[in-house]
């Protein structure tokens, strides 16, 4: 077992171990595991699961080591946009927000 990018362990398999056991493989792929393919003890490929589709979420980029998860579980609450007019200066609409 090596871990990559990813938190999850990933089980290394040689070539002709993956010909042998080909339908585990991919059952494991299927699961959601990644298997590392090795010729001669170099990895040279993945085996693994689709991405999901649209955009990732926080969950799926702390899994993949993209980002670190959140040390606390609380949240600011998330600001009300603000409807401003396409013609006003932006130096006018920030001093408007910030009350000046």
């Amino acid at each position: 077992m090596c871990t990559r990018a990813y938190t999850s362990l990933v089980e290394e398999m040689g070539t002709r171990e993956l010909r042998a056991n080909l339908a585990a493989a991919l059952r494991q792929a299927a699961a959601g595991e990644r298997v590392v393919i090795t010729v001669d003890g170099r990895a040279i490929a993945q085996l693994g699961p689709l991405e999901p589709l649209g955009a990732p979420t926080l969950a799926d980029l702390a899994a993949s080591g993209r980002i670190h998860a959140p040390h606390r579980a609380d949240r600011p609450d998330t600001p009300a946009p603000i409807d401003t007019p396409v013609d006003v200066r932006l130096d006018h609409a920030l001093a408007e927000v910030r009350g000046g």
